[in-house]
């Protein structure tokens, strides 16, 4: 008897809430014809492919005990790098008026490549000069907020080329490029996580770092390119997000790095570090996607929205510390 207790509250500890988004996800499909129909499972699709970009990044630095609080900020700046790129040369508010524009893939690589510096840099501090991840993510934050403030001087961006908007609109055997961006990412996160000395590097320092570091496992340089390796995702996800959207601002992502942490817990990669799975930050993202669609359907306010995603944080973060509590 006490045992089918125990594994009740286990079920319910580790899967309570994904158990109540599905029936959430069952009573508003009866009762909101269209909210299973393929047009709607297609739109909550597009909506996870860049938050799945972003909760991946970010996974790998909760999994080493870690936070990333300037994936937001990061997101806004790898957007409006992408923007000030990729603009019409005959739009009226062109941001470089005598440049063409570039590549879609050259300019892609240019805004990974500069936030995956900027991520080093937070790397460095983490790593070497013993700065709490919370503090030096959200001094990242702060400095990449401000530099995309000056390089923008806070204007909005539109006017794209038809070849960068079309990433977003376009599709592959009828399924958005968006979504597939994300499946490869999914895929070579994946093998990273899964197939490479650096995956193993990083599960052994979440595990114990001291101990990593005993056994051999370069500590610092892993972490340096964990950040570094996130903030790449960020600027993805931004480049991602500004096609889609067909503009762009210092606003965008802002928030996001909250709702990719809760959707790594949610899905089993724990704020304790030295576990999670790619299937982790899935799950975690397609949770709170469904969620939100689901509410909307339901005709909640959108106000109160905010209020039913801040209480999910919650029970997934005091749920994540029960496990950890009961695993010690």
């Amino acid at each position: 008897m006490d045992k089918k207790k125990l594994s009740f509250k286990d079920i319910m500890i580790n899967y309570g809430v994904i158990i109540i988004v599905v029936l959430l996800v069952i009573y508003t499909g009866i009762t909101s014809k269209n909210f299973l129909s393929v047009n709607n499972l297609t739109n909550i699709l597009m909506n996870m492919s860049s938050r799945l970009v972003i909760a991946l990044g970010i996974a790998g630095c909760i999994i080493t005990a870690g936070c990333d609080l300037s994936a937001g900020r990061m997101i806004g700046l790898g957007g409006c790098i992408a923007g000030t790129l990729l603009q019409k040369m005959d739009y009226s508010q062109k941001f470089f008026p005598d440049m063409k524009p570039m590549n879609i893939f050259l300019a892609l690589l240019i805004v990974m490549l500069i936030c995956a510096a900027f991520g080093a840099v937070t790397g460095f501090f983490i790593a070497y000069l013993n700065v709490p991840p919370f503090i030096s993510t959200m001094a990242m934050m702060e400095i990449v907020y401000g530099i995309n403030m000056i390089y923008t001087n806070a204007t909005p961006l539109g006017g794209y080329v038809s070849s960068y908007t079309g990433i977003a609109s376009g599709r592959f055997l009828g399924i958005s490029y968006l979504i597939w961006i994300a499946l490869l990412v999914a895929v070579i996160t994946w093998f990273i996580f899964n197939m490479t000395r650096h995956g193993k590097y990083m599960y052994a320092i979440g595990g114990n770092p001291q101990a990593a570091e005993v056994a051999g496992v370069p500590v610092k340089k892993t972490l340096i390119i964990i950040y570094a390796k996130a903030a790449a995702m960020y600027g993805l996800a931004g480049f991602m997000l500004g096609a889609k959207a067909g503009g762009a601002s210092v606003q965008l992502g802002y928030g996001y790095e909250m709702e990719a942490i809760a959707a790594c817990t949610i899905g089993g990669v724990s704020v304790s570090g030295g576990r999670g799975k790619v299937s982790s930050a899935i799950i975690g993202v397609a949770v709170f996607e469904i969620l939100k669609a689901a509410l909307q359907f339901l005709g909640v306010n959108s106000n109160a929205q905010w209020i039913a995603l801040g209480v999910i944080i919650f029970v997934a973060i005091s749920l994540d510390i029960r496990k950890y509590v009961a695993r010690k």
